[in-house]
């Protein structure tokens, strides 16, 4: 891309986390700036290993390449993919007719016997022959959850709430991790209109992408162009989800992305994609934030919802219940 075309800024998270008090000040002011502007944002030394970022892709690799059959073993009738393996051409996006070209697996959060949340959110399913897979996955879990709460942390102070808002409003959220294989576009696949992901907007409060390095992801602009965004190896790119739209009123915007079919050499080649996707707890209400209310931005949802609530609906939206 030219110097002249817009790109989403990436910025330094250590000024957050380790700088002064004038660093932390000027990192949620370029946050906010970010979010406000494309909701999108990278994220650089973020201190993701590269090593369990590597390992995830092997283990992924290895298992998206097992037979169908195979994978369908791992699929819960019913479950709306809320766990396990969700097949290739099932997830249709809202508003669109023809299915996404992926399939996925979802990991979400587990509690331990003696938690008061024990048995409030659903099993994980493990395969049996990947015996590093499970373990990889957790690891890549917890470190994605606490790099969300760490962005979580910044976003409240870029909308003076106090740095430890959502601290106890996500922390026994059904945040989910979702590897994505999409399948070399050989022959017709594609001819139909169908892409590897259709336009959409994300349904949590933000969602965290560990970058794969291959092009595609393209996120509209406010001025309705689409901008493609490198996911380059080191940088995780944070998106503000609808959920987050609605509570702050549309000041931190919700922003509509894809992932096209590439050109080649990229076209007959797989594309891997491990996204974080944040959610509040369950039984928390999303209502309007009255600091992202005024007399130029009047309240747009004046009738809360719960967090489970808003999931269950978008989920009938893009086909998985």
């Amino acid at each position: 891309m030219s110097g002249t075309e817009p790109q989403v800024p990436e910025l330094d998270i250590r000024r957050f986390d380790q700088g002064s008090d004038a660093d932390r000040e000027a990192f949620v002011a370029d946050l906010g700036e970010a979010l406000r502007g494309y909701g999108f944002v990278g994220i650089r030394e973020h201190g993701l290993d590269d090593a369990l970022v590597a390992r995830a892709y092997g283990v992924l690799k290895q298992f998206f390449a097992l037979s169908t059959e195979a994978k369908m073993k791992l699929h819960i009738p019913g479950g709306g993919g809320a766990r396990g393996y969700t097949a290739f051409g099932v997830e249709t996006a809202k508003d669109h007719t023809v299915a996404d070209l992926k399939e996925f697996w979802h990991v979400g959060r587990t509690f331990t016997a003696d938690s008061e949340w024990a048995g409030t959110l659903p099993d994980n399913l493990w395969p049996a022959d990947l015996p590093d897979f499970r373990e990889t996955l957790e690891a890549l879990y917890a470190a994605l959850d606490q790099l969300g709460n760490r962005m979580l942390r910044a976003i409240a102070m870029h909308l003076e709430l106090g740095e430890q808002w959502f601290a106890d409003k996500v922390d026994h959220g059904n945040s989910i991790l979702r590897p994505i294989h999409y399948p070399p576009l050989a022959g017709a696949l594609g001819a139909d209109g169908a892409v590897r992901a259709a336009a959409h907007g994300d349904i949590n409060l933000i969602t965290l992408l560990v970058g794969s390095g291959e092009p595609g992801l393209q996120v509209l602009s406010r001025k309705g162009e689409w901008i493609p965004v490198s996911t380059i190896e080191g940088v995780v790119v944070c998106n503000v989800g609808d959920m987050l739209e609605r509570l702050t009123n549309n000041v931190l915007p919700s922003t509509i992305h894809r992932v096209v079919n590439p050109p080649e050499p990229w076209r007959s080649q797989p594309r891997y994609s491990i996204p974080f996707f944040l959610h509040p707890n369950s039984e928390f209400s999303i209502e309007t934030l009255p600091e992202c209310v005024s007399e130029a931005n009047p309240d747009r949802y004046p009738e809360p919802i719960t967090a489970d609530e808003f999931l269950q609906q978008r989920l009938r939206e893009i086909n998985l219940v």
